[in-house]
């Protein structure tokens, strides 16, 4: 399909996409921007995204970069990775684009000085959860994730949609992301060792890339499933398109993320828009997204035991797992909805046109307790 390209003249906010392989990044960019565009006229810059979105390229930004939109005295520049941040900068204080450089940050970490010198350099930071503000030296703002509830929704059967996908048993039990230590792959397949074959209606299934650098952690899994005989209940799907994401989530009746550490972590939203019971380790936001013992259970990372005491209930009873999938699903519509995200964003912006301070933290610790509120009252 031929790239929607259009003149930069008319383009209020760009947010690039500045990296081959596709992450996190690149996943939050593809379910923001069709949602933004509803109300701004954004366009997205870089490599990997829909050739059917409206897109800006370089020559057109280096021939007409410096001419404001219509109504509007500046572009804002929205970026995501620190490379992104630093060419914002490079625009606007080499080049001088009329540019505001926004920044959201979802690591959970102590930045590197280089980092902290861009960070200072911006005129509004979004943080993606209370933790993540807490590593940041300037004030932020922080904007909770949100999922496409219309993209992402329970099957009209479950039964049906499983048995399309012509794999055995009755119930699938799944993990979706990259196959690396980070997202915990191998504490899965442990945890499945343990419980697959005290239920032989579940099948595993474990979505997700394998890079040139984790083959050798790939393959170590899968003599690891065939060693006990679990090759055909233990399914490797790999990197399935984009479009086959949903129907394979709303497939599964639990949904687990099991990893070590991440920065947000969308799975679990997606999971519950889908209709899946979740459990997931308390990373990155699980515990801001998950109630526990409603829409799923959160247990400590690279914690097997708890990890298997908490799977076992809803294997045992695939109702409970279908209850709280349905309650999951009304608690993320409710609460984690795309257009939730884009609008809270779109006020960042607004605050920017109209300079006013756009980073208004709490402190961390207070905003964390009043997202912890909001969500177990849920």
């Amino acid at each position: 399909m031929q790239r929607m390209i259009r003149s930069i003249r008319d383009i209020e906010v760009i947010a690039p996409n500045l990296k081959f392989r596709h992450t996190g990044v690149t996943s939050t960019i593809k379910a923001l921007l069709p949602a933004q565009s509803k109300h701004l006229r954004i366009a997205s810059l870089g490599v990997g995204l829909p050739a059917d979105w409206l897109q800006i390229t370089w020559r057109g930004l280096f021939r007409r970069g410096w001419q404001p939109p219509p109504n509007r005295p500046f572009r804002i520049w929205h970026a995501r990775r620190n490379n992104e941040m630093i060419i914002g900068w490079i625009l606007r204080a080499v080049f001088r684009m009329p540019l505001r450089l926004v920044f959201t940050s979802a690591a959970q970490r102590v930045h590197k000085p280089l980092t902290q010198f861009f960070l200072r350099r911006m005129d509004a930071i979004i943080a993606t959860s209370p933790e993540a503000a807490s590593y940041l030296r300037v004030p932020a703002k922080v904007i909770l994730h949100g999922v496409d509830v219309k993209r992402f929704q329970p099957a009209a059967n479950r039964d049906e949609e499983w048995r399309a996908g012509g794999l055995a048993g009755r119930c699938g039990i799944g993990i979706f992301g990259s196959v690396r230590p980070q997202k915990g792959s191998d504490i899965f397949v442990e945890a499945m060792v343990h419980l697959l074959p005290r239920y032989p209606d579940f099948t595993d299934v474990i979505v997700g890339a394998v890079t040139i650098e984790q083959q050798s952690f790939f393959e170590r899994l899968k003599r690891r499933v065939a060693e006990v005989g679990l090759t055909e209940r233990i399914v490797f799907l790999q990197e399935r398109p984009a479009a086959e994401l949903p129907v394979w989530l709303r497939r599964m009746t639990i949904v687990v993320g099991p990893q070590r550490w991440e920065g947000f972590g969308l799975v679990p939203l997606e999971a519950m828009a889908s209709g899946a019971a979740v459990v997931a380790t308390r990373v990155g936001a699980a515990h801001h997204l998950i109630v526990e013992n409603e829409t799923g259970h959160l247990v400590p990372s690279e914690d097997l035991k708890a990890l298997v005491a908490k799977i076992e209930p809803l294997m045992q009873n695939p109702e409970l797992a279908g209850a709280m999938g349905r309650k999951g699903r009304t608690h993320v519509v409710e609460h984690f909805s795309i257009e939730r995200e884009a609008a809270e964003i779109q006020a960042v912006y607004e605050k920017c046109w109209n300079g006013q301070r756009a980073a208004d933290r709490q402190p961390a610790s207070l905003e964390t307790s009043n997202v912890q509120h909001r969500t177990s009252n849920n």
